[in-house]
Order: structure tokens, then sequence, then C-alpha cells
């Protein structure tokens, strides 16, 4: 399935001035900082991630690395019946987002799109493709590095967690490859709870007393 962005004309892809998809070369240089500015690397709760339809239990952990190491393609994760993943990940804190970085690697294993849905943590296969996405990508194909998508930061003002729905590889595969995920944005920590005291949820008779005298003006018969 190839998703066309909600947001061609007005969103852009990092990819247009460093990453190379034609004959151009590639800086990985200019892009050293891209990443690591704003970085919420360390804001996601890798520990309570999970990903359905995934080869290895808890392979999903791997694909969370650090920016030096954005490259690493022997940590991955894999799809296991067919080419579509659908990945939870929750945050420490309340994220204002910015981009993500997505890369599945340089081969047609790699993602086609991909669909995010803002503090959805009730979708499965089931219910995900009739769900509304907050924002979807088409992906680049043969990108060498992680590529940013930015995405539109309205629709990403308070959130708690993502759901990524991959529903397709570029080639007709089996098989589906994720090698990196990474989020860039404000964060912010939670605060706890407003503490809301009920006091009286019924009168309590002894402290509305009046005198009797009062009670017998207002309740006399004329």
């Amino acid at each position: 399935m190839n998703c066309q962005s909600e947001a061609n004309e007005d969103d852009y892809h990092s990819h247009e001035h460093g990453h190379s998809h034609g004959g151009h070369d590639h800086s990985h240089d200019e892009e050293a900082d891209t990443g690591q500015a704003d970085s919420l690397y360390d804001k996601v709760l890798v520990d309570k991630a999970w990903c359905l339809n995934e080869s290895e239990p808890d392979s999903i952990k791997l694909v969370f690395k650090p920016w030096h190491r954005r490259l690493d393609t022997t940590q991955l994760v894999s799809s296991d019946s067919d080419p579509e993943l659908l990945v939870y990940v929750p945050f420490n804190g309340m994220i204002k987002l910015k981009s993500i970085f997505v890369w599945g690697g340089a081969g047609d294993k790699a993602p086609q799109s991909i669909r995010v849905f803002a503090n959805r943590d009730d979708l499965d296969f089931d219910s995900v493709g009739e769900a509304q996405p907050t924002q979807e990508w088409a992906l680049a194909r043969g990108a060498r590095a992680p590529v940013e998508y930015p995405v539109r930061s309205a629709k990403f003002s308070s959130v708690r967690s993502l759901t990524l729905h991959l529903p397709g590889a570029f080639a007709d595969e089996e098989t589906m490859e994720l090698c990196f995920l990474a989020f860039r944005g404000e964060w912010l920590p939670l605060t706890a709870d407003p503490i809301i005291s009920i006091y009286e949820l019924t009168p309590n008779a002894a402290d509305h007393k009046a005198p009797a005298s009062e009670l017998a003006g207002h309740h006399s018969i004329s």
C-alpha cells in the first residue's frame, strides 16, 4: 500500500537536502547534529514499547538507537507472517513532536509508507486499517541513512504515545525490515493529576444546625 502523505505540499523531507536517492553524494557531516538536536532518544520508554507481527519477540527494542549508531543494520526488527508491523511507542513525559526518523535500510524490504497515530494505545491489526491516522507519509525508497519526516506540529502538541502502522514494504516480500526509529521534539515532565477533594457529599446536620427559634420561624404555619 503506497500511502500518500496528507501534507505533500506543506511538509518537506530532510532527505531533499543532504540525503542521496539518485546519483549525488550523501553527506553525513551535514546531518551530524540534525538528529541530536531536540532528540527524544532518552524519553522513549523502551521497555514498554511493543510491536505486533515481529519475527523475534521484543526485537522492536533494538531499533531505538543513539544517533551515532543510526546506520547499524545488524540490529533490527523484521516482520513475521507478512510485510506489516504495528509499533507502539510510549514516552516518559508529554511530547510536542517535531519530526520522526524512519529507516529500514537501503533495500526493498524497507517500509513503503507509515501511518502515525497520536495517543492511541488501543489499536491492533483488526482496527488500525479503518482508523484515521494523525498523519501519514510515503517513505523514501533506497535511502542510505535515516530520513527525517517533519510532522504537523499542531496535531502532535500533547503526545504521550505514538502508534506507528507500517502496512507494506517496497518489494513484494514476505518480510519487512525496520532498522531505526527516532523522534525530535520538546519534552515536558508529567505533572501529578490534580487532587479534587470532596469535603462533603451529604450535608452533616451537626454542621448546619440553626437555633430552635429560627427553625420554628421558618416552619411555622399560620
